[in-house]
């Protein structure tokens, strides 16, 4: 469940861009699905995860998958610092799982 609310919070991002400030109507509805699915999916989780971590992993996907995006489908910039934070943040949220706040 955490995984796929990362993901919605992938598409919330992406879609709040791709909205021009709400006033392009398809992805400004976009956002708001995916946004209402990501939280519902986050609150599902956490009955069963630690916050801390369950929340890591939720903004660690977002923020890498959003980076990502960003880099691949929008032509954002991928210089080697940003790979290098990137891989911070998994470092991050893989470190947290391993020391026992997942299940």
């Amino acid at each position: 469940m955490i995984i796929a609310a990362g993901l919605f919070e992938v598409v919330m991002a992406y879609s709040l861009k791709l909205s021009a400030g709400f006033s392009v109507p398809l992805p400004s509805i976009g956002f708001a699905v995916s946004a209402v699915l990501s939280f519902g999916l986050l609150a599902l989780a956490l009955r069963s995860l630690e916050v801390g971590t369950a929340y890591a992993v939720w903004t660690g996907i977002g923020a890498v998958g959003t980076a990502v995006a960003g880099m691949v489908v929008l032509g954002e910039n991928a210089s080697p610092m940003k790979i290098a934070s990137i891989a911070l943040i998994l470092a991050g949220v893989v470190g947290l799982n391993l020391a026992g706040g997942g299940h």
